[in-house]
């Protein structure tokens, strides 16, 4: 787009001083398409306006969602991207498709609570006396040989042996894998569950939705997943803004203005 000589116009260092981020990073957008190229004067310097500005707020909000789960991650830089572009009646299309999967991932997250309060209050007594081997449990919860492995690995499920050294799996901890299964299709995180699961040891009347939601200080890395239900939360906010954002670019610099 051509420069009009009425728009307020910026060097990289004003802009990166305006939108709070180091030059080079301004330099990167550009070099990745996540905002509109700038003209160039004839000595080479990039020559930014106001639509930069707001580019930059609007690709900054849209990676500011730490959800990665199911592509959400690429959809986000696909709609800065399509904004860029200026197509921004396509870029809302998309921005509307991405807060309803974040609205279904979050509906997912809180179906999964929901379950696994279901299936703590639920009547115990027809797993009491039923034995599985690992393979009838994979099959009847319909999960992988290496689920399992990767669970009991990472401490979710203490396993039980026969005297031959085979792994035996009690109607209890049925339940229990049904637990972990519902929360990891949710994409919870292993440490979450076993955060969760550890403090229904120590107290059963625990409020799961809290703790599964709130890491310890004594995790030592702590994922989006790790607090899946605020990282949701505030992922649809953004989701929201993003929205609100694109109507404002596409109403003051419109696809076929002078810049």
């Amino acid at each position: 787009m051509e420069v009009s000589a009425l728009t307020n116009t910026y060097r990289t260092a004003e802009v990166a001083y305006k939108t709070e981020i180091h030059p080079n990073t301004v330099r990167l957008y550009e070099e990745l398409n996540l905002i509109t190229k700038p003209e160039r004067l004839p000595n080479g310097y990039r020559v930014f306006t106001d639509l930069h500005l707001e580019q930059i707020k609007f690709a900054r909000m849209a990676l500011k969602a730490e959800i990665l789960q199911n592509g959400l991650r690429k959809q986000a830089v696909d709609i800065i991207k399509e904004a860029a572009s200026l197509n921004y009646d396509s870029a809302l299309r998309m921005a509307g498709n991405y807060l309803r999967q974040v609205q279904k991932e979050r509906r997912n997250s809180e179906e999964a609570i929901e379950i696994t309060q279901k299936l703590l209050s639920g009547n115990q007594e027809e797993w009491e006396n039923r034995i599985y081997t690992r393979k009838e449990t994979a099959d009847y919860l319909n999960i992988s040989m290496d689920s399992l492995r990767n669970w009991e690995l990472n401490g979710l499920l203490l396993v039980k042996r026969r005297q031959n050294g085979y792994r035996i799996y009690t109607g209890e901890d049925i339940i229990r894998l049904k637990i972990i299964r519902s929360l990891r299709c949710a994409n919870y995180s292993l440490s979450a569950i076993l955060r969760m699961l550890n403090a229904l040891t120590q107290s059963p009347g625990t409020d799961i939705r809290l703790v599964i939601d709130t890491p310890t200080e004594t995790e030592d890395i702590i994922s989006v997943c790790d607090k899946l239900l605020t990282s949701l939360s505030e992922a649809e906010i953004l989701a929201k803004a993003m929205e609100t954002q694109l109507r404002k670019m596409k109403k003051l610099y419109p696809s076929n203005a002078t810049l």
